[in-house]
């Protein structure tokens, strides 16, 4: 049977491979982004399998009107796919408030208030699967991109605290947690500034690898497009999914570390509780 999904960011990078992904196996879509004109390659391909809508993530009323298009066209929704976002390299020393606020309004506000536009809905119908793409800068801080790791941590533990809480009512959460793939988001989509040169050995670096990484990433779009689709097929999705052998490396090395590291601290960490006598 056909699934209905919303996309969020459909027009390009991860988003659109999604996009063409869902279209080719036969299911139905809600294609959004910012300009619904950059979405014709997809209403071109789906026919009437798709609605194009504009969608800023951080418009409550224009993501209900995107859920609410859903049930109207296909009658519900059984995917909801937060993809929107972007993230700047800069140092935290100079990156301004308003750059702060805005990355994080829109990589965690824009989910969250997305995410609560479907949840009456998956709520009432029983079913239902929300696909939070985070990034591996969710779960290890990326250097040089403070304001896009603190949202995507925030990302995930909203979604880990939703999975609680939708679980018992049929909904499944799933937290994508992509490496370097070959998009723009390294390239147009981000601004690179390598800011103070007291930051050269850190963000300076990244800066400089991130202007080589654009091209040349080894993460394949229409590949993590076929691994969403999987998890969202799945009896029993994870509650994460690492995207590229670089992210898996990463992802174990850092959990790995921060393992070793709880493990040599556990006597302090123990020791703040009250005695047993006391207790």
């Amino acid at each position: 049977m056909a699934k209905t999904w919303l996309i969020t960011g459909s027009s390009r990078g991860l988003g659109n491979a999604l996009a063409n992904a869902v279209l080719a196996s036969g299911d139905q879509l809600v294609a959004t982004a910012r300009d619904p004109k950059a979405l014709a390659d997809l209403v071109a391909a789906g026919g009437d399998r798709v609605i194009a809508l504009p969608l800023d993530v951080t418009d409550e009323a224009a993501a209900q009107t995107a859920v609410a298009a859903a049930v109207e066209r296909f009658g519900g929704l059984d995917v909801l796919v937060n993809n929107a976002g972007y993230g700047n390299v800069e140092p935290i020393e100079d990156t301004s408030l308003e750059s702060f606020r805005m990355q994080i309004e829109t990589n965690l506000f824009g989910t969250i208030i997305v995410t609560k536009a479907a949840i009456p809905l998956f709520r009432e119908q029983g079913y239902g699967h929300f696909i939070q793409v985070s990034s591996i800068g969710g779960r290890a801080g990326a250097t040089g991109r403070a304001p896009y790791s603190a949202a995507k941590f925030g990302v995930e533990g909203f979604s880990e605290v939703l999975a609680t809480e939708m679980g018992p009512l049929g909904v499944r959460v799933t937290i994508v947690e992509p490496g370097g793939f070959r998009t723009d988001f390294a390239g147009a989509s981000t601004k690179i500034s390598e800011g103070n040169p007291a930051y050269a050995e850190t963000v300076g670096k990244t800066a400089e690898m991130q202007k080589k990484f654009d091209g040349n990433q080894p993460g394949d779009p229409d590949r993590a497009a076929q691994a969403i689709i999987k998890v969202v097929s799945a009896d029993k999705p994870p509650l994460r999914l690492v995207l590229g052998s670089d992210a898996y490396a990463r992802a174990e090395r850092v959990d790995e570390a921060r393992l070793h590291e709880m493990r040599a601290w556990r006597a302090t960490s123990e020791s703040t509780d009250f005695s047993k006598a006391e207790a």
